[in-house]
């Protein structure tokens, strides 16, 4: 019973705090305004700490590789296994949409998009990979930039053979040393997300009863049952009946860790920790977690087809026409993809879509509002699927598991 309480203490503290939180949020909103601070100081420590870390992780990753061919092997491994389990994603969507179909959604004018830029898509492509200055590097709002960065950054160090071998024992040192500061800072993660998820219990939590009920509960229902039964079916095809224990048994904390913060980048510690005790070697989960964290997005692809679902029924259009399909499956893959590099990369992908199709305004109050009503459950399946996509890019590239190490939670 010791041992038990020992390895998963920090995940029971957490599961408190957020009931906890829960708790407070419904019975005592007024409240909340008092408590979100303690989560938001939580949150901008995590972020500000995750950011030097990512860098490290990926360019140490990098630097650390042997051979050049096994770099190959886990890039193409990991771009195939992105794209497949997102291409999965939309498909058991569009099944359950057509298999469980819902109502039209009254349509209100609260939520509006704000004027498009008028910067050119040169502009914008230059934005999208990179930066103009060193320091920008370092925000979470340019994290493709920074892991392209990362990425050379790595393969400099590798290249330049004894000479680098100094700087690639501090990029080894930089990583340990921000892992260690991680684990730190997640030792106050009941606090700081109980009383996050306090706030996001009493504000959003009223709207779930309101006119998005039906669709709501189709994309909670069916991402229930993708996260639970596709999961299983990816650890199962990475490890066999092994790898579903190793997974399941070691999703919980960054499971809750996503459903408290809503970001995938918050959850990306978590998940890192949980990739080292499955046994996914430190050089795949390195460099397939935090890009992961950023273009692979299985929660956002089931929900872009569902609010593609709800615009075309809001306008009274058939979604299951085949061009229609075909779009939304090119958008779900840019939204899912693409988009996940560039900041509020949700409203892009919407405002995509809305152009695409060439909907009416009317559409996009109902396309925002689902947006932001899904943002739990979605975040859950895109932070929680890196870690599964590192088991499986460790089976396809060849790589063996490992043991486990068993870190503290």
């Amino acid at each position: 019973m010791n041992t038990v309480l020992k390895n998963y203490s920090g995940i029971l503290l957490l599961l408190a705090g957020i009931i906890a939180g829960s708790l407070l949020g419904i019975f005592l909103p007024q409240a909340v305004e008092y408590l979100k601070p303690l989560g938001d100081i939580f949150l901008n420590l995590l972020f500000v700490s995750v950011v030097p870390l990512v860098f490290f992780a990926v360019a140490n990753s990098i630097a650390s590789l042997e051979q050049q061919s096994r770099f190959g092997r886990i890039i193409f491994s990991m771009a195939g296994t992105f794209l497949f389990t997102i291409l999965v994603a939309a498909l058991f969507t569009v099944g359950v949409v057509y298999f469980f179909p819902t109502e039209a959604l009254p349509s209100t004018g609260e939520l509006l998009p704000e004027a498009s830029s008028d910067d050119s898509w040169s502009d914008r492509l230059v934005r999208f990979f990179s930066v103009g200055e060193f320091t920008e590097l370092f925000s979470r709002r340019n994290m493709l930039a920074l892991l392209i960065f990362s990425f050379l950054t790595g393969m400099a160090a590798r290249k330049s053979g004894a000479a680098g071998q100094p700087f690639s024992l501090f990029l080894a040192s930089g990583y340990e040393v921000m892992k260690e500061l991680l684990l730190m800072m997640m030792k106050a993660a009941p606090i700081g997300l109980g009383a996050y998820f306090a706030y996001q219990v009493a504000t959003v939590g009223p709207q779930l009863f309101g006119f998005y009920a039906k669709p709501l509960g189709l994309y909670y229902a069916a991402g229930t049952v993708y996260f639970i039964v596709f999961f299983s079916i990816y650890a199962f095809m990475a490890k066999g009946t092994d790898g579903i224990r190793r997974f399941w048994k070691n999703n919980i904390y960054p499971g809750l860790t996503a459903v408290s913060t809503c970001s995938s980048f918050a959850t990306m510690p978590a998940n890192l920790q949980a990739a080292s005790r499955i046994g996914v070697p430190s050089t795949i989960a390195n460099i397939v977690i935090p890009l992961g964290s950023t273009l692979h997005k299985d929660g956002s692809s089931m929900s872009s087809i569902i609010k593609i679902y709800v615009a075309f029924l809001i306008i009274g259009q058939d979604f299951f026409d085949p061009m229609n399909l075909m779009l939304a499956l090119g958008i779900t893959v840019f939204v899912s993809i693409v988009a996940g590099g560039i900041p509020n990369g949700g409203y892009v992908g919407e405002m995509l879509m809305i152009s695409v199709y060439q909907l009416p305004v009317e559409a996009i109050p109902a396309v925002m509002i689902l947006g932001t009503l899904v943002d739990p459950l979605a975040t859950l399946l895109n932070s929680t699927g890196d870690t599964v996509a590192a088991m499986l890019v460790t089976r396809i590239s060849g790589d063996k598991f490992t043991e486990g190490e068993e870190l503290p939670l």
